[in-house]
Order: C-alpha cells, then sequence, then structure tokens
C-alpha cells in the first residue's frame, strides 16, 4: 500500500466503464487499449477497478463524474513491479511504469471514460 497525493493520484476506474471503451473484456485487448490512449501507468484490481495514475493535484480539478480520484491521504494497492501478467484476484500492471515521473493524462482518462459510458448507453462515439 502506498499514499497517494505527493508522487501521483489514483482515477478509479469502473470496470465495465474501461471495457466498453476498449471494445472488449479480454484483459490483453483492454491493456493494449490503455496503453495506447494513456500514456501512462494503469493497475488493474481484478474484479471492480482499473486505475489510472495521474499527476498530483488531479483530485482538485477533476471534473469526471463517471470516476473518483483518490489525492492526498488516500491510500492505493500497488502491485510488484514484475506483476504485470493478468490475474482474476491480485492485483497486476495493465500498463506497467515505463519512465518514473510519466503518469496519465487526466484529460485522455477522461474521455477514455466518456466513450466507455457513450458505448454502455448504445450511442457509441
Amino acid at each position: 500500500m502506498l499514499r497517494t497525493g505527493k508522487p501521483y493520484d489514483a482515477v478509479r476506474m469502473p470496470l465495465a466503464l474501461v471495457r466498453a471503451a476498449a471494445g472488449s473484456s479480454a484483459p490483453g485487448v483492454v491493456a493494449g487499449v490503455l496503453a495506447e490512449v494513456l500514456y501512462g501507468p494503469v493497475i488493474c484490481h481484478p474484479g471492480a477497478w482499473y486505475y489510472a495514475l495521474v499527476p498530483p493535484g488531479t483530485c482538485e480539478t477533476w471534473r469526471s463524474a463517471e470516476a473518483l480520484v483518490r489525492g492526498p491521504g488516500a491510500w492505493l494497492g500497488i502491485p510488484r513491479p514484475d506483476r504485470t501478467e493478468p490475474t482474476s484476484v491480485i492485483p497486476y500492471w495493465a500498463v506497467p511504469v515505463k519512465q518514473a515521473g510519466k503518469l496519465c493524462a487526466p484529460d485522455a482518462v477522461s474521455e477514455l471514460l466518456r466513450v466507455g459510458r457513450a458505448r454502455l448507453e448504445g450511442v457509441a462515439p
């Protein structure tokens, strides 16, 4: 467990929205889409959430109703760096850290969630 807020904030994204945005529930396909559109590290907590690591302070400016941002004072379960293979219960890196300090862009995360919501509602963008 690591505290959020200083090195990063974390956007807790519902599994259903992420899968809808990716157009698949296959972990490899979802991971590929996340890597392509978010350009930063993403953790999967199987069966529930994806967490996009975003710059600190995102919680103060976040405007999407589709996800919650964990900022200062929150805790996040961080997988070991080598845990990159999908599992059914243990958190893993859907998109591993490639470079220290390289985080997901909040606008890209918000757009991904918007696309997922539109697809779930049958109004595909």
